[in-house]
């Protein structure tokens, strides 16, 4: 049996630490795991700049509220699961996503959480397990699924390179001349297309 593993940051909706990056007027935001491969490093990078600036997650989930899918998203991800089962593997918090879910047909989504304090900064944060996307891709391979799998960023190799199948999705110029034996595609359709040979 097969199932899908898609990152979601890049693949199906814009970067969310970009776009509030560009709502809160603080450029350093704009840092992502496209650019930093220790995401324990970026993501406490990144709360230290929250509090010097005092935001918190409603700040933030202001921002969400105003993102959509990336165009062809929602089509493409409809078409898969009409084929097969998928799952969103993400390194994103269920604070940030559960907005987004809903703009995309409600899919399967396994991600982390965030640790809010009462009045609303954000004072950590709680991995759901180490390299996340990796061991969940290892966990379902061992109960008898084949795994196929499609990122963007530094920490979605490991589950793209463990799995039968592994597309890099509108990556950077660096990963991909870095890994030139991961095939790299840049539309939903050559995406869809490869997904659905793969299975």
């Amino acid at each position: 049996m097969n199932i899908v593993c898609l990152d979601l940051e890049g693949v199906l909706v814009p970067e969310i630490w970009i776009a509030f990056a560009e709502a809160s007027g603080i450029p350093e935001l704009k840092r992502t795991t496209r650019d930093e491969p220790d995401y324990d490093k970026l993501m406490r990078w990144r709360l230290g700049i929250l509090k010097e600036h005092k935001l918190g997650l409603k700040e933030i989930q202001e921002t969400i509220a105003k993102i959509e899918p990336m165009d062809g998203a929602k089509a493409f991800l409809d078409a898969l699961r009409e084929q097969t089962q998928v799952i969103i593997l993400s390194d994103t918090f269920t604070q940030f996503a559960a907005p987004l879910m809903k703009k995309l047909g409600l899919p399967t989504i396994f991600c982390n959480t965030l640790n809010v304090e009462p009045d609303g900064s954000i004072s950590g944060f709680t991995m759901r397990t180490e390299k996340s996307k990796l061991a969940t891709v290892k966990a379902l391979q061992s109960v008898g699924f084949d795994t196929i799998a499609a990122g963007d960023s530094y920490n979605d190799l490991g589950m793209i390179q463990a799995s039968k199948a592994g597309f890099l999705f509108r990556s950077t110029e660096q990963i991909k001349s870095d890994h030139p034996e991961l095939p790299a595609l840049e539309t939903y359709d050559e995406l869809l297309n490869a997904i659905l040979r793969a299975l």
